[in-house]
């Protein structure tokens, strides 16, 4: 199974939110420090804002920061918020024209193999994808202020 490049993106963004110093930075600053485009990033970061995990703010002294602890914050969330589809096989899906459908044993095979890569990705936190602070902050070129995380 392979995310798309916006589930990508949101990762990217909150790992950046996680480090920061202060934990807010602008939309132009975390497709620098990622080297990824600044319009796909404003899509991914609406996203993460209606679904409360970020907020943005206008203006000077503006820009993106995490809603909520990072340590409440699940990739199996985030992953949901940023997919529309997890079928693995068309079997799952909405649309199932596949000619052994129901005679098969394999839809409750991903179904279950599904369950269990969630399993994994809800027990997992952005504190979790984040440990390594100081390694993210060196390879996003973040510097560290006194106070900050």
């Amino acid at each position: 199974m392979r995310h798309t490049a916006h589930a990508d993106y949101a990762l990217r963004v909150l790992l950046y939110l996680r480090v920061a110093p202060g934990r807010r930075g602008s939309v132009a600053e975390i497709a620098e420090a990622h080297a990824i485009s600044r319009n796909h990033l404003v899509k991914v970061v609406q996203r993460l804002a209606g679904a409360g995990i970020v907020a943005t703010v206008r203006g000077r002294g503006g820009g993106v920061r995490l809603e909520r602890d990072p340590a409440g914050i699940t990739v199996g969330e985030v992953m949901r918020t940023m997919e529309t589809d997890f079928a693995v096989v068309e079997c799952l899906g909405a649309a199932r024209f596949c000619r052994v459908a129901g005679v098969c044993g394999g839809r409750d095979v991903f179904s279950r193999a599904l369950d269990a890569y969630f399993a994994v990705l809800d027990d997992a936190t952005l504190d979790d994808l984040a440990a390594n602070d100081q390694g993210l902050r060196g390879a996003l070129r973040l510097t560290r202020v006194a106070g900050g995380p």
